[in-house]
């Protein structure tokens, strides 16, 4: 009989779960169009990296928005002296797991890693690509996970 493996990551949420929150400030899209700043295509009531009609209008797209407005869809927070140490494997986990998340979603983007103090910051277009990132880093590291509900933006920490 095999022996049960325990897993030593932890996550911990708080408060219950929020609704996600509609905009309703985005105007109605044509049927087709393309992102002048990124080349995402709108097509069939969503966004892909798909090849754009010709003639397509062009339209940003709301991850491009959102980064040029710095309107963040989660935060995550990198604390303790591993990930201090180790901040440059850190981020190169976080940035592998934008691009795999990206690949297939292309609303979710890093907007900005930035150093605060004894910590780093990371701000993500979507509140997916935080807890993807968050649970990414306790897959690699373990250490311990916790993701806020009922936020917007999500707020998401890991601590090693």
């Amino acid at each position: 009989m095999k022996a049960e493996r325990k897993s030593t990551q932890t996550v911990r949420r708080e408060g219950p779960v929020a609704a996600r929150p509609r905009t309703g400030s985005d105007p109605k899209l044509p049927a087709h169009a393309s992102c002048p700043a990124c080349g995402a295509t709108y097509s069939e009531g969503r966004w892909t990296w798909s090849k754009a009609p010709k003639g397509a209008p062009e339209h940003e797209c709301p991850a491009c928005r959102r980064i040029r407005q710095r309107d963040a869809g989660g935060v995550v927070t990198l604390a303790g002296a591993f990930a201090l140490a180790h901040r440059d494997e850190v981020i190169r986990i976080v940035k592998a797991r934008e691009a795999l998340q990206k690949a297939n979603h292309p609303l979710e983007r890093i907007i900005a890693i930035e150093p605060s103090g004894e910590e780093l910051i990371v701000t993500t277009t979507e509140p997916h690509l935080a807890n993807a990132i968050v649970h990414a880093l306790g897959e690699a590291f373990k250490g311990e996970c916790t993701l806020g509900r009922d936020e917007r933006p999500l707020r998401a920490a890991w601590r090693r």
